[in-house]
């Protein structure tokens, strides 16, 4: 038994190594330390810490991003609806207009 207890310690202490070289557990306790120290406790704790650990902050850019592509489709709608209704138009002159109860 004292074998498996060691070797469960080694493991922990190597993850422990990697998550602070990896600066995992100086990011952790920095945003704990900050959730800590607010005088007005937020209602989600968990929205708090990831909004402070960056997680919600790779949001706005994609956000910004399809806003973006959102205005450009929208202009290029805009002038392929203009274009449609200007080659509708022009098609009707050379179309006879069709007479009631005639078939189109």
């Amino acid at each position: 038994m004292s074998y498996e207890h060691t070797a469960s310690e080694s493991k922990r202490e190597q993850f422990r190594r990697y998550l602070e070289k990896a600066g995992v557990l100086d990011s952790l306790t920095n945003v704990l330390v900050a959730l800590y120290e607010e005088t007005e406790k937020p209602n989600n704790a968990l929205d708090f810490l990831k909004h402070h650990l960056g997680v919600a902050g790779a949001e706005p850019a994609d956000t910004e991003a399809l806003r973006l592509e959102l205005s450009e489709l929208q202009q290029k709608l805009d002038l392929l609806t203009e274009e449609n209704r200007d080659l509708r138009n022009r098609l009707q002159q050379y179309e006879p207009e069709p007479v009631d109860g005639a078939p189109e």
